[in-house]
């Protein structure tokens, strides 16, 4: 059985006349084109540990199969935005899971899909913990409401904007959280 004991957040960019090659790109400047990555749903482990870029990729080799949760926006339209986000909400104590949530889109700024990505691990959280909220209010109302509670005590982003190239070029983005053994 295999539950990862450490988690760490990139992003990144590219741009290619190929739409692969865009990918591979963004991939390069996250760090992480040289893994080859599995993508699974949106659980963190229970006394899984938040370490940085760099400390996580030292624990990776070339090649090595490695899990993420990553969300991804491609375009091939000049001037347009898109978006790439991952949220994290984390429950009191190391014993419970939390949740990881991918957001993709177009049109926003990194800070609201950002925003829109931690608000929608927090509220996958909360259903589970039990926690009352009213999903039409604002998120920062709710996120005072999921702090009170003292059943999550902690929530983030990790989110990639970026216009579509000039020149027919394809554009991509990407966030992910990369699983580490």
């Amino acid at each position: 059985m295999y539950v990862p004991r450490y988690i760490f957040f990139t992003k990144g960019f590219g741009s290619d006349k190929a739409q692969l090659a865009s990918f591979e790109n963004a991939l390069r400047e996250a760090g992480i084109a040289h893994l080859n990555l599995v993508q699974v749903s949106s659980i963190f482990p229970p006394g899984c540990k938040i370490i940085d870029k760099e400390q996580g990729l030292s624990k990776l080799e070339p090649g090595e199969i490695t899990h993420c949760v990553m969300a991804k926006q491609q375009i091939q339209e000049p001037g347009r935005r898109i978006v790439a986000s991952i949220g994290l909400a984390l429950p009191e104590g190391n014993e419970k899971y939390g949740y990881l949530s991918e957001h993709h889109g177009f049109g926003q700024t990194e800070n609201e899909a950002g925003d829109f990505a931690e608000d929608l691990a927090a509220s996958m959280l909360a259903n589970t913990l039990g926690i009352e909220f009213d999903p039409d209010k604002d998120y920062d109302e709710r996120k005072e409401i999921y702090r009170m509670s003292g059943k999550i005590i902690h929530s983030r982003h990790i989110s990639q904007a970026a216009l579509g190239a000039e020149g027919h070029l394809w554009t991509t983005v990407v966030a992910a959280a990369i699983f580490v053994k």
